[in-house]
């Protein structure tokens, strides 16, 4: 059961926060063109969902915890107890995650750019003496928006 369980609780609860993480991120980043806005959240998401096997020595001799955590995490310990076995791997482990998000978000930002794009076969040929509003496709006149 979900709740019983606290591996996959934290590993839900992990998933929704870094949801959130990268949707403030990217909002926060509307100030930048979409390329880099996309190159830096899928980045970042690739740093926050790579995965990383881990291995905790536990309080009798000999025994271990092993299990799985978000790489950073790992990295993040390593770090702080200079284990530098640890953190080499789970460093290269991370930009490759890094590396593959920040790809991910070219390969988005690429296709949202040539989705739309029409080509010149789509083009009806007018003639220049045509009305301007059958050359926008309107109906004639311009209606304005009414309230109420």
């Amino acid at each position: 059961m979900l709740i019983s369980d606290s591996t996959s609780l934290l590993w839900l609860v992990y998933g929704v926060l870094s949801l959130v993480v990268l949707l403030t991120g990217y909002l926060g980043l509307g100030f930048l063109p979409r390329l880099p806005r996309l190159v830096i959240t899928w980045l970042v998401a690739g740093v926050m969902w790579t995965p990383a096997h881990f291995r905790l020595p536990l309080l009798e001799e000999g025994e271990f915890y092993t299990g799985f955590a978000p790489a950073a995490v790992v990295a993040a310990v390593a770090f702080l107890e200079h284990n530098r076995a640890t953190l080499v791997p789970v460093a290269a482990l991370l930009a490759v995650g890094a590396g593959l998000g920040a790809l991910v978000g070219l390969l988005l930002w690429w296709r949202g750019r040539h989705r739309g794009t029409l080509d010149e076969d789509h083009y009806r040929d007018m003639d220049d003496q045509a009305p301007a509003a059958h050359r926008r496709g309107g109906q004639g006149e311009r209606k304005e928006p009414v309230i109420g």
